[in-house]
């Protein structure tokens, strides 16, 4: 295709599959590199997924000719070296959650793209998934009258060794970093920027969360109260209530394919909300539209506040007393 978007991916692992599975429900996207710090690793997901070529270094695909968009599904604390590798190479970037380790990171990724007129977003995907749109549809509209709360939570029981990613501290484990971000991020889609934050947290025997909750203030007087966990299955439900009624996102959020509205009156309604594919494809098709109209970001996820959300990230890490070896100056 004349006017495919040419993807290339940084890593292998289960994120990466994923994504590649959605770029195959996106009629213009094509997979045109893989890259891995293994070629064969590189080589084996390149024959399953369909792509053009396989690197067996980063730096090879950053460099490489025919490749428009890079994601970014590395480990947590390769994402900002990652994003300013592909930005330096011209290349614009769709970079995983969380978006870097820490705001010092990420101030370089924005500062970077900008710089260079390079498009840059964070593949924060709930955020383009029909079913927050057509919450943040019904809050807008003023159905359930001024919105002032909103409850979340984001938990699995995680039932691996302590060598996982989601707990070793040098791979940016931790709840907070892997599923905290979620809620935390549509909060403040719906809230509006955070003012004050109030957190707590178990902490595990590896050194990083492994339950955290926080109470955040947002700007506009509403108040959100979210939930993270490593130890718990948790509803994953998230609930905005106003004045006049809620809407609910329901079963897990993330990948919610009804709303339900619920009136002060007892009257409720459900609203379908299917998504296309695996959930993934609605921000390859965002990244994509921004691209090819020669924006520098989405407006429905702007750099800025992206680097709010790792503000506020850094906060809450502050209050809870967990460190990276990121967080040490350069």
């Amino acid at each position: 295709m004349a006017d495919a978007v040419r993807w290339g991916i940084l890593g292998t692992g289960k994120i990466a599959k994923a994504f590649a599975n959605a770029l195959k429900d996106v009629p213009d996207a094509v997979l045109a590199a893989v890259a891995s710090r293994s070629l064969d690793k590189a080589q084996a997901f390149a024959g399953e997924f369909g792509a053009a070529a396989a690197f067996g270094s980063y730096e090879e695909l950053a460099a490489a000719d025919g490749i428009d968009l890079v994601y970014i599904g590395t480990p947590h604390p390769q994402h900002a070296d990652n994003a300013l590798m592909a930005l330096r190479a011209g290349k614009g970037v769709l970079c995983e959650k969380p978006f870097a380790m820490n705001l010092r990171e990420a101030e370089q990724m924005v500062t970077l793209a900008r710089s260079k007129r390079l498009f840059m977003m964070e593949a924060m995907w709930t955020r383009y998934l029909p079913a927050f749109l057509e919450t943040k549809r019904i809050v807008e509209s003023g159905e359930i009258g001024k919105v002032s709360q909103v409850v979340a939570d984001f938990g699995f029981t995680a039932s691996f060794g302590p060598e996982h990613r989601v707990f070793n501290p040098e791979l940016g484990g931790g709840a907070l970093l892997d599923l905290g971000i979620y809620p935390l991020s549509i909060a403040a889609a719906l809230l509006g920027p955070v003012e004050e934050i109030k957190a707590q947290a178990v902490m595990g025997p590896t050194g990083v969360d492994v339950q955290t909750g926080f109470t955040l203030k947002h700007a506009g007087g509403g108040m959100s109260v979210c939930s993270c966990s490593f130890l718990a299955r948790t509803p994953c439900e998230l609930t905005v209530s106003g004045e006049k009624g809620s809407v609910r996102m329901n079963t897990m959020f993330h990948r919610a394919k009804t709303v339900t509205v619920t009136l002060e009156d007892g009257t409720s309604r459900t609203i379908d909300t299917p998504y296309l594919g695996n959930g993934y494809v609605h921000e390859v098709i965002e990244a994509q539209r921004c691209w090819r109209e020669g924006l520098i970001e989405s407006p429905s996820m702007k750099m800025e506040e992206t680097l709010a959300l790792m503000g506020v990230m850094d906060e809450i890490r502050r209050q809870i007393g967990l460190t990276y070896t990121s967080d040490r100056a350069r």
